[in-house]
């Protein structure tokens, strides 16, 4: 492994602690970004160029930013004073650490089955761009069309909360 996998791999999980731990939620949805940002640097260097850019343009494009207007535009950047923790962490964090451990020895076990050797996959990015906007191009604009309508509600919703706050 590269020292740059490292690296890569340690910002990755540094912006994924920060988008849980930090307690002002615009600094969570930033760290989030970072984890994305380091998930897309990881697909980048595995040679899954369409994972990698589609993480980018995807996630860091549009959930991320989506996220932090969301917050900025509802006011929910605030840090409550009560505190926001629960009671019952302790039993999240039972729950969390048996989650961890099932999937972590199926990972585990499943490497004893799976072959050394992959094959390289023939699709390339062309190919999968090609394919979007000619046989796909009707799903793909049925997406892009509900994905702008869910956010011309949020914004709607949000601006309706807004005027009956004040």
């Amino acid at each position: 492994m590269s020292p740059v996998f490292y690296l890569i791999s340690a910002m990755t999980v540094a912006g994924g602690l920060a988008a849980v731990l930090l307690k002002n939620t615009v600094h969570c949805a930033l760290a989030l970004t970072v984890a994305f940002a380091g998930l897309a640097l990881l697909f980048l260097q595995l040679d899954a160029q369409f994972a990698g850019f589609a993480q980018i343009l995807v996630y860091i494009g549009a959930v991320a930013i989506l996220v932090v207007f969301a917050i900025l535009l509802t006011r929910g950047s605030e840090t409550p004073k009560d505190g926001v923790y629960s009671r019952n962490w302790p039993i999240g964090l039972v729950i969390a650490a048996a989650v961890f451990s099932v999937l972590g020895w199926a990972v585990l076990q499943s490497a004893r089955v799976l072959p050394n050797e992959t094959a390289v996959p023939k699709v390339t990015v062309l190919d999968i761009g090609n394919a979007l906007v000619g046989r796909y191009v009707l799903p793909l604009e049925i997406v892009a069309l509900l994905l702008t309508a869910a956010t011309i509600g949020a914004v709607i919703v949000a601006l309706h909360e807004k005027e009956g706050a004040k």
